[in-house]
């Protein structure tokens, strides 16, 4: 039971409180100035990787059909497209060309990080026997995530102010700035390109043969290759092959979901889509919760997710030189109220 004004009971296995009654930056709390060093002690070579993919990829709609690529347009200057215009002192002297554009983006559609206002549970909270929408720590829908629609019991009521997220939005993590030391685990190397569902034994032997611990404060980034993929389809995305391809995590591996837990990590990062298998495998236990680690690592102990990055190069570098540590550099855009953002991540080694 808990003082806190947002909720008397926390869910079991989570973190929520631990870093005080406010607090909306869950396990980044763990990026120390102290971890952001040791992330610097991995610069020997002072060599950057690029980790995101374009955001035009993976191209169309497929991958989910609720997110599409971006858009690019002129801005407008009196009516007509800013784009190659010619900006004249007088009808005979010219003095320069201006563009200038504008995008529509869908924040979650190529390399991205989920915010911890991406993904909440129906929770009984109040500990008054009836479950309420909430989000990490405790944090309310229709209250401090605010949508357009709110839905309760069964009704569509509107909200004329629809902010967004007034809480736990993206630029928390942005503020943070991300940086610190990372972990590569290379899971394309022992598994292959078919789609494997990897739980806790499976990570641990990569792990183990690999040689690679994880510490707390540590972000943990998982090559699987889906990534490399998605390029080979030149932004025209075959649905069916993207769900047999790559490792992904199995999201209702119990141990697998306790080694999160217990590591301490603070961002879990992978170049697949969800990171987790999705739709997670079937199971009697847990019946209603469809994505399994995004609420074990959202919801309940405030660890980023990150998801479609591009991590072959840097991995193949790693590996080529028997290493697996890093420098990385990660924050999502600074865009209050947004649940998600592109992520243009750096590595250097």
């Amino acid at each position: 039971m808990s003082t806190n004004p947002r909720w008397k009971n926390r869910p079991e296995g989570s973190n929520w409180g631990e870093f005080g009654p406010d607090d909306q930056l869950g396990r980044l709390n763990l990026l120390t100035p102290e971890q952001v060093k040791k992330g610097m002690a991995e610069v020997k070579e002072g060599i950057p990787f690029c980790l995101s993919l374009p955001l035009d990829y993976p191209g169309e709609a497929k991958v989910n059909p609720r997110r599409h690529p971006p858009k690019l347009q002129p801005t407008l200057r009196d009516g007509k497209p800013n784009l190659n215009f010619p900006l004249r002192l007088t009808n005979r002297s010219l003095i320069d060309v201006i563009s200038d554009d504008a995008a529509l983006i869908h924040l979650q559609y190529s390399t991205q990080w989920d915010s911890f206002a991406h993904v909440g549970q129906e929770f009984d909270a109040d500990g008054d026997g009836r479950a309420e929408m909430v989000y990490y720590n405790g944090f309310r829908a229709w209250e401090h995530i605010i949508g357009p629609i709110e839905y309760r019991d069964g009704d569509e009521i509107p909200r004329p102010h629809a902010p967004g997220a007034t809480k736990l939005g993206i630029e928390n993590m942005a503020e943070k700035c991300v940086q610190g030391r990372a972990v590569m685990i290379d899971l394309l190397t022992h598994y292959g390109w078919d789609r494997t569902v990897v739980g806790y034994d499976q990570l641990m032997r990569a792990m183990d043969a690999d040689g690679v611990t994880v510490e707390p404060g540590d972000m943990v980034c998982l090559r699987t290759g889906y990534s490399d993929v998605i390029l080979s389809m030149n932004k025209k995305p075959d649905a069916a092959k993207l769900e047999r391809s790559c490792a992904t995590l199995d999201g209702r591996d119990e141990r697998l979901l306790q080694w999160i837990t217990d590591s301490k990590l603070v961002a879990l990062i992978a170049d697949n889509y969800a990171v987790e298998q999705q739709p997670a495998l079937d199971t009697t236990d847990d019946p209603c919760c469809s994505l399994p680690l995004h609420a074990h690592c959202l919801f309940k102990l405030g660890v980023h997710l990150g998801e479609i990055w591009h991590l072959s190069p840097l991995a193949d570098w790693l590996r080529a030189h028997r290493r697996y540590r890093f420098l990385l550099t990660a924050p999502p855009l600074r865009l209050p109220g947004a649940v998600g953002s592109p992520a243009n991540a750096i590595g250097t080694v």
